[in-house]
């Protein structure tokens, strides 16, 4: 079995102004921004974990001086920062998520600049376990028990592993070579992992969009964007076709490149991307379990502890459907380049047939201004969404974990200063029932209480009253099931309310 042990949330705001460096000219105007969470060490302690990383940003703005008119700035802000989570040890091997919000940049002066984000960080601690439950009874005692058949949903791989992609695109030939690129997005939709003989292939699309100053005296800015498919394999021991696979994907280091083609010219690109994978294969299993035991010649009692083992409930997928409005602030729109979003799960509970979701988007719009003080900008805004994933039968403790993307984004130009945002989100999740059980963890046997059992009757004709069955009243007066069946002619274990049955007390 696989379980998280402890998790914790927490929000803290990274502030810090940030100077020039004297290679870079002075910031006329800013453009655009964006920034991520890179986590460099996870130190865990007692009952919290302390976090070190850095948040790195990357600014493009506009200068007057000469030379090239668009500028890119790249920083980080180193942080330290202490999660409480109840429960941790030292030895625990903590994972920690971080997410950055509502990144601000803005100029204090033309060579200093204020950097504000809101960092939301997640942590936890999964494991591994082993739940033992009897199958089979062995010796000479003479007992009767009784099995419980279950189908049962256990973890047979578990386990971290990267993928590595190498790709190359070359410029279409309208397009001129480049000089440098100024700025780039990168990222995956579609993709898609199947479960085959000791091994998992995955398979997608990479989105890439860059905006590059290209060669000549005047260095025209272009943006080019393209979908690349890819596919690969990962080798994974153990695994074989039917096994159920909940697969998540994380894309990590990035590396886009400039190279040159076959004439020597710039106008190929190469990226390396990393893909951090965690692993979870579950394997069904039908079994058969000792649920209760009782003697007949000696007194048996048992030790039972709870336990909660799980079956399959669901896979399912769902879509849903948002739009809004941006409004554009401090220039107009002339053309649109270039949209991307990044959905955010904020909540999610149990409902009737089904998991509510709460969340939302967030869109960012990149465009052309045409002022030549300010020629690119940007404009996001932060969609709510509520979406109901159906799953039948599903109960409050039947949580899946539930995995979203953005699966189609389109921004379309209403005026100069209004854009219509039309996304599309997907979720996906694995839901596994959870199966509440007594297991029996130990036997004792011990000498029949002679006064218990003279107390009870040699011969007695029993009245059957309601939630009665054959295992309980045999229990109750120390007699197999199968005497009682034969004493009284059943062919099955059906009884009836106000049925009467012959009882004989063995020797």
């Amino acid at each position: 079995m696989d379980r998280t042990r402890v998790q914790a949330v927490t929000q803290f705001t990274l502030e810090d102004d940030v100077n020039l460096p004297e290679s870079k000219p002075d910031i006329a105007a800013l453009n655009l921004e964006k920034g991520e969470i890179l986590i460099d060490e996870i130190k865990p302690g007692t009952d919290s974990v302390t976090v070190r990383g850095r948040f790195v940003f990357v600014v493009l703005y506009h200068t007057l001086e000469e030379g090239s008119n668009l500028v890119v700035l790249e920083g980080k802000i180193p942080f330290e920062e202490k999660i409480n989570i109840q429960g941790v040890v030292p030895a625990d091997a903590v994972t920690v998520e971080g997410e950055t919000e509502d990144i601000t940049i803005g100029m204090i002066n033309s060579r200093k600049l204020n950097i504000q984000t809101l960092i939301t960080m997640k942590a936890r601690v999964e494991e591994l376990y082993d739940e033992e439950a009897p199958i089979g009874i062995h010796g000479d005692e003479k007992m009767e028990y009784r099995r419980m058949p279950l189908n049962l949903a256990q973890i047979a791989i578990c386990k971290n592993d990267i993928f590595r992609l190498k790709e190359e695109v070359a410029l279409p030939s309208n397009y001129p070579n480049i000089f440098q690129i100024l700025w780039n997005h990168i990222s995956l939709g579609d993709v898609e992992f199947k479960v085959m003989e000791e091994k998992i292939t995955i398979s997608g699309d990479i989105h890439l969009f860059i905006l590059y100053e290209g060669e000549g005296e005047d260095h025209p800015c272009r943006s080019f964007e393209t979908t690349l498919p890819f596919s690969g394999v990962l080798e994974c021991h153990g695994c074989r076709e039917g096994m159920l696979p909940d697969i998540r994907y994380h894309l990590g280091q990035q590396e886009l490149t400039v190279r040159p083609d076959f004439d020597g010219e710039e106008r190929n690109i190469g990226l390396e991307l990393v893909l951090d994978i965690a692993i979870r294969i579950y394997e069904e299993e039908k079994l058969e379990i000792i649920s209760d035991i009782y003697g007949v010649s000696r007194e048996i009692s048992t030790v039972t502890h709870k336990a909660s083992l799980r079956r399959l409930l669901s896979r399912v997928t769902g879509k849903t459907k948002v739009t809004d409005h941006i409004h554009v602030t401090g220039g107009t729109v002339l053309q649109l380049l270039h949209s991307e979003g990044c959905v955010a799960l904020e909540q999610q509970s149990t409902v009737e047939n089904g998991i509510l979701l709460q969340g939302s988007v967030l869109v960012k719009v990149m465009y052309i201004t045409g002022e030549d003080e300010s020629p690119y900008g940007s404009a996001q805004a932060r969609i709510p969404y509520q979406y109901t994933l159906e799953v039948p039968d599903i109960a409050p403790e039947d949580m899946g974990e539930v995995h979203a993307e953005v699966e189609q984004l389109q921004a379309t130009m209403l005026d100069g200063e209004e854009m219509d945002v039309k996304v599309v989100l997907s979720f996906s999740t694995v839901v596994f029932q959870n199966v509440p059980v007594d297991l029996i963890s130990q036997v004792n046997i011990s000498e029949l209480d002679g006064s218990k059992m003279s107390a009870l009757p040699g011969m007695v004709i029993y009245m059957v009253k309601e939630g009665d069955n054959l295992w309980n009243i045999g229990k109750k007066y120390y007699v197999p099931v199968d005497t009682l069946r034969e004493l009284n002619g059943l062919d099955g274990d059906e009884l009836k309310t106000g049925q009467k049955l012959l009882i004989v007390k063995g020797n």
